[in-house]
């Protein structure tokens, strides 16, 4: 009678207790406290920081060692489960989605209707904008290319084409730091900042946000291919694949909405 009582008569997976979210929490709280500090020249507000951000990162990974732990090991990534995941996904790229919305709101607030502090004209005199033929549409091509092979190692998962899966990661993380590496070339040749009024803090916020993404993107991607070559994808089993990849396009996406937004149409 005791045995039965253990046995789990749902689908679902009931977590263990946990203190990453309260260390997160903490974490997060010293982060955001240290940079203010910092910002504001507080002493001390610099090692605030950073001890937040590394304990943030600490945080990740041993919170996301678990959860593969439970996934990968212990099979508790049932299929309700994976459906509550991707639907949290879903969610996710959403709010990105609206993250990124209030960017082009602002740009396009400003360039439809440029105010007469900046001379009622767009871009504003002085600014020497990018030519968006030159590394921008390079920066294009590469993460279109490196969409494509995204898609390939998915469909290599489903195939069950490891190689395909190895080959495919391995590539599209490659180009994300190629693309990384030309769009950090091309802030240094720039010749404004993001303090250069409403087209450096639209530009470079923008822009930046994206960046910052596309890391985010390509560490997903690293973590992904590291856990495929240790056999922890399967044909059927791989949703943490999948959510990579779906945060990979998203940021394609993003980004040729940038270029034709900011670095053609908005530089004409």
């Amino acid at each position: 009678m005791a045995n039965s009582n253990l046995i789990q008569r749902h689908p679902f997976h009931l977590v263990d207790t946990s203190p990453w979210p309260f260390v997160a929490g903490m974490s997060a709280l010293s982060l955001t406290t240290g940079f203010v500090m910092y910002m504001q020249c507080y002493q001390g507000g610099f090692y605030v920081f950073s001890f937040g951000f590394i304990s943030l990162l600490f945080t990740f990974f041993v919170w996301w060692r678990d959860i593969v732990r439970e996934g990968t090991f212990q099979g508790h990534h049932t299929k309700a489960v994976q459906d509550g995941l991707t639907w949290g996904m879903i969610l996710f790229i959403a709010s990105e989605v609206m993250f990124f919305f209030g960017f082009f709101w602002a740009f396009y607030a400003a360039c439809l209707s440029p105010t007469i502090e900046i001379g009622g004209i767009w871009p504003p005199p002085g600014v020497d904008v990018l030519n968006p033929w030159e590394v921008p549409f390079l920066n294009t091509l590469i993460l279109l290319v490196s969409g494509a092979s995204c898609t390939w190692a998915h469909d290599a998962m489903i195939c069950g084409d490891r190689q395909g899966v190895l080959f495919g990661l391995l590539a599209t993380v490659s180009l994300g730091a190629v693309f990384t590496a030309l769009q950090a070339v091309e802030y240094l040749d720039a010749n404004f900042t993001i303090s250069d009024g409403i087209y450096g803090s639209t530009f470079f916020l923008a822009t930046g946000f994206h960046g910052f993404h596309v890391l985010v993107g390509s560490t997903f991607l690293v973590v992904c291919l590291i856990r495929a070559n240790n056999h922890h994808f399967t044909r059927q089993h791989h949703f943490g694949f999948e959510a990579a990849a779906w945060y990979w396009h998203f940021v394609d996406v993003v980004w040729l909405f940038l270029f034709v937004s900011i670095y053609w149409w908005g530089g004409l």
